[in-house]
């Protein structure tokens, strides 16, 4: 296992100067750290493809940046990687972490990658190593090598040294209420109906499945950010739709909002609920970053009616969702939440057959 804080440490004496990241689990530790130093930038990013472009930017600007994503983030990368930083002949050290697969231990949006990680790094034209975790020196020298050329570096679980985020970086949600106290409002509220409910990749796929037992729910645990777009089509195919996302998650493919917008005037209903716990719960609850964004002034300017106030409890959330039900339009309801305990996830067999909700709710 390497020692964290002297990795960056010594990232940082050899003029790393910034980290572009969309978090992982894996990588826990090292982006806590980074966030913790004085000496290397924290660049949170909406998706990969995001990191990859800025870290592009760095690089021609005379900077040394860092990448690091997790394997399936890395498929969001294929575009930059193959459009940009080959025909270019950009360099960049990249970290992405390859993340295993075992029934009922392992979300399924990584049985694929978990086996095939190496092909498709080989079809984006570089070649892949495993992070040594065992050797500083050699570590360094990996992330140096990757700065210079076509490599990729993969990062297998337990390499870093645990390091805890400082009071400073630390989110306080002690004002909010947890998701699933929401997520029971929609139980109760839509118990026996025919909406279709579609929850979005991380932990709200698990509270869905813990707390929602009487809905009909789609948990759609991989494909982040792509959960208004699924949400969209069972849209247009006749389905009443409640969307459960997260702040995260709406910023990642916001192309998905502006194409919502253009449809009105259809016979279901497309409610798009963002709760909003400030934080990538799933991969570590880091900080997202995102106050300056206003969720409910993009989704208006996207087209998509808003209910107009942020809510904070289940009775303004009952309100939010009767003004939303009268409306014939995509409406976007905004929901300040706190953490809940990480509940358990459905098997993977029970994942794949939520796809049926759909046909159900439009009557196929």
């Amino acid at each position: 296992m390497l020692n964290t804080e002297n990795f960056i440490n010594q990232l940082s004496k050899s003029g790393y100067s910034h980290f572009c990241v969309v978090p992982c689990s894996f990588a826990k530790n090292l982006i806590n750290a980074a966030i913790n130093s004085d000496s290397i930038e924290y660049v949170p990013a909406a998706s990969e493809a995001v990191a990859c472009s800025m870290a592009a930017g760095l690089k021609m600007s005379g900077k040394k940046p860092l990448i690091i994503a997790q394997s399936s983030g890395l498929t969001n990368m294929g575009s930059c990687i193959t459009s940009l930083l080959k025909p270019y002949d950009i360099h960049i050290a990249m970290l992405v972490s390859w993340r295993t697969y075992k029934e009922g231990d392992s979300e399924i949006q990584h049985q694929h990658l978990a086996t095939e990680l190496p092909k498709l790094i080989e079809a984006y034209g570089a070649t892949y190593e495993i992070l040594n975790a065992n050797n500083l020196e050699n570590a360094i020298e990996q992330i140096e090598e990757s700065h210079n050329t076509n490599k990729i570096l993969v990062l297998k679980t337990d390499t870093f040294s645990t390091v805890a985020l400082e009071e400073k970086h630390k989110l306080d949600l002690s004002n909010y209420i947890a998701r699933s106290q929401f997520l029971r409002v929609l139980n109760r509220r839509y118990r026996g109906t025919n909406y279709v409910f579609i929850g979005t990749t991380g932990n709200t796929a698990r509270e869905m499945f813990s707390t929602m037992p009487d809905t009909q729910n789609f948990y759609m645990v991989g494909n982040m950010g792509g959960a208004l777009s699924v949400g969209l089509g069972a849209y247009l195919a006749g389905n009443h739709v409640i969307v459960c996302g997260g702040d995260a998650e709406f910023v990642m493919h916001m192309g998905g909002l502006t194409t919502a917008g253009r449809y009105r005037q259809k016979p279901g209903a497309l409610i798009y609920i963002v709760f909003d716990n400030e934080s990538n719960k799933s991969t570590g609850g880091q900080n997202t970053y995102q106050q300056q964004v206003s969720y409910l002034g993009i989704a208006q300017q996207s087209g998509i009616a808003s209910y107009p106030e942020t809510v904070y409890d289940e009775k303004s959330f009952e309100k939010a969702l009767s003004y939303a039900e009268k409306k014939s339009l995509p409406v976007l309801i905004h929901v300040k939440c706190s953490y809940d305990d990480v509940m358990p996830r459905p098997s993977a067999e029970y994942i794949k057959l939520s796809k049926k909700v759909m046909l159900r709710g439009s009557g196929g």
